[in-house]
């Protein structure tokens, strides 16, 4: 089991540590809701330093990248990040992933802690094209830094203009006195704030100048179960949950990255999917009555017909009620539709609704 460069740190802060995709990673700190309310309200810090980083570079990055990944990846200018997915040939996703204009013919594409080697290979396996490809992930730790007071909190640690940098927007600044830093505006919570990429050696003084910096400000350390929570409120895909090898990027409600403008992985079979119809799509959903959806649920319809299953779920913090991703048939789909939740032999009515859960 790896560690990141900061794991001593969460062991001495009393971390709930557990392995996650090969790492050995806070879970908790306080406890899941405060550590959620610390993000929707204020600012906390993960330690996502597991993430995969691939470098490539060269006049041919960009085809490779257009070759395996579903987006359009022309229409990036330097200093912007691209949500996107990595098609495989069966109609699933291998992974789903941002991708990062650092300059002309350098992109940097930051993966799926549980994927990095799937992918490395997946991307390696595609690259006839000449691609120069770095595997970076052991040599960079990467901070989310999330909540609506992140931007005035960490603002005394860099010359440049935090507020000013748009979502899926990144600077290479300086950052806690350090040059060359990757500051991000690509959060997984919903609730504002960076994405820090440093080199390892750099990690733990970023990390100690962050808390000094935000303490005024209420900021705390937070784990991935909370992560987990705040991502499902906003509707974000999990991978390994909500999209895997067996799930297309249209069933998941993916259709805005997946562009058939060009041609990757997949595309023609991905065209045709798109052009017939889709016979299950992912869905959001609210308990009617005071219960929890846990991934792998059955979801049945009034009669009891099973229609689906439940692909991410949780008591959501911030709403106080059972909420939950899931695919379900089209004829169920519509917002409004009343579908019911197998827990334990009872089904327990819910609705779809529209995303996200959580609004501001």
């Amino acid at each position: 089991m790896k560690n990141t460069a900061l794991t001593h740190i969460h062991e001495s802060l009393g971390a709930k540590m557990l392995p996650f995709a090969g790492y050995n990673m806070p879970i908790t700190y306080e406890g899941v809701n405060a550590e959620h309310e610390t993000v929707r309200n204020a600012v906390g810090v993960f330690d996502v330093s597991h993430m995969g980083e691939f470098l490539l570079t060269g006049p041919n990055a960009l085809a490779l990248i257009q070759k395996v990944c579903s987006n359009d990846a022309s229409t990036l200018t330097i200093g912007r990040a691209q949500y996107s997915c990595l098609p495989n040939n069966d109609g699933g996703i291998v992974d789903d992933l941002i991708i990062y204009k650092m300059k002309d013919e350098e992109y940097l594409l930051v993966v799926n802690a549980s994927n990095i080697d799937k992918d490395w290979e997946w991307i390696s396996a595609h690259n006839d094209v000449g691609a120069d490809m770095k595997n970076l992930s052991d040599e960079y730790s990467l901070f989310a830094i999330q909540g609506p007071k992140a931007v005035e909190a960490m603002q005394s640690l860099s010359s440049i203009d935090l507020a000013a940098i748009p979502y899926y927007h990144f600077e290479v600044a300086d950052f806690a006195g350090f040059d060359n830093v990757i500051i991000s505006a690509t959060g997984y919570t919903g609730s504002g704030g960076f994405e820090i990429y440093c080199k390892n050696d750099q990690a733990e003084e970023i990390w100690n100048k962050v808390f000094e910096a935000g303490a005024a400000f209420g900021i705390k350390p937070i784990g991935l179960a909370a992560r987990d929570t705040l991502r499902l409120e906003m509707g974000f895909c999990l991978y390994g949950n909500d999209i895997s090898d067996t799930t297309s990027p249209l069933e998941a409600g993916l259709g805005w990255i997946t562009k058939f403008t060009k041609e990757f992985t997949n595309s023609e079979n991905l065209k045709k999917q798109k052009e017939a119809g889709v016979s299950r799509k992912i869905v959001a959903f609210e308990m009617q009555e005071r219960a929890v959806p846990r991934h792998d649920y059955e979801i049945v319809d009034a009669t009891g017909t099973v229609i689906g299953i439940v692909t991410s779920g949780t008591m959501s913090p911030s709403m106080n009620k059972g909420i939950g991703l899931g695919y379900v048939t089209v004829a169920n789909s519509a917002v409004d539709s009343d579908i019911f939740i197998r827990i334990r032999k009872n089904d327990v009515p819910a609705k779809v609704v529209k995303l996200p859960f959580y609004k501001k």
